[in-house]
C-alpha cells in the first residue's frame, strides 16, 4: 500500500491526475529531492508550531493581565499589536527560508564506462515554431523524453539541438515534438 503516488510528467494524462507527485522530467533523483523538500518543510511547520506556542503561552496571559496582580506587568495594547506582528513576520520569514532548500544529491556527470566515450547529440529539425513560447514548448517536450538529459532549441534556424543521456531513437523524438503541436521534420547524429 502507497501513501504516495509520483508520476512523471512524460506519462499518462491518467497517472498525472492522480499521482499526488509530478516530477517534471524523467529523472528519478526528483524523487529523492521531493521527499527532502517534504522533510524540509514538515521540520519548518514544526519551528513554527513550536515558536507560536511558545509566543502565545507568553504573550496571551501577559495580554490578558495575569501578571498584573502578582509582578505589576502590563501591556499596552499598542505593544500587543507590534508583538502579534512581530510574530506573522517571524513565522513567515521562517517559512521563506525554504525558497533556499537544495537537494543533498547533485547533478553530476556519470563518468562512461568506455575511455573517450563522446557525447551524444542529435539535432531534431522542428517547422511551426515562431515564438519564445514554441520554443520553450518544444523545450519542454524533448526533455519528457527519457534519456534526453538537455535540450536547446534554436528558433531562427527552426532547429533543436538535443543532448543525450542515454540511446533515445529518433522516432521518440519526433514523437515528442509533434504531440506537443509542432512538425519534425528530421533528426540528424551531431
Amino acid at each position: 500500500r502507497a501513501d504516495v503516488g509520483i508520476a512523471i510528467g512524460a506519462g499518462a494524462d491518467i497517472a498525472m491526475e492522480s499521482a499526488d507527485i509530478v516530477l517534471m522530467r524523467g529523472d528519478l533523483l526528483d524523487a529523492v529531492a521531493a521527499f527532502q523538500l517534504s522533510r524540509a518543510v514538515l521540520r519548518n511547520i514544526k519551528e513554527n508550531l513550536f515558536w507560536a506556542f511558545f509566543y502565545n503561552s507568553v504573550g496571551i496571559p501577559l495580554a490578558a493581565g495575569v501578571f498584573y496582580g502578582v509582578l505589576g506587568w502590563r501591556l499596552s495594547p499598542m505593544f500587543g499589536a507590534a508583538a502579534m506582528s512581530l510574530s506573522s513576520v517571524c513565522v513567515v520569514s521562517n517559512a521563506l527560508r525554504l525558497k533556499l532548500f537544495r537537494p543533498k544529491y547533485h547533478y553530476g556527470k556519470i563518468e562512461s564506462s568506455k575511455q573517450g566515450a563522446d557525447e551524444m547529440k542529435k539535432i531534431v529539425h522542428v517547422n511551426g515554431m515562431s515564438c519564445a513560447h514554441c520554443q520553450a514548448s518544444v523545450e519542454k517536450a524533448l526533455m519528457g523524453v527519457a534519456g534526453v538529459e538537455k535540450a536547446t532549441v534554436n528558433l531562427k534556424k527552426k532547429l533543436a539541438e538535443v543532448k543525450l543521456a542515454a540511446e533515445v531513437s529518433d522516432e521518440a523524438l519526433m514523437n515528442a515534438v509533434n504531440e506537443a503541436g509542432f512538425e519534425a521534420v528530421s533528426v540528424e547524429e551531431k
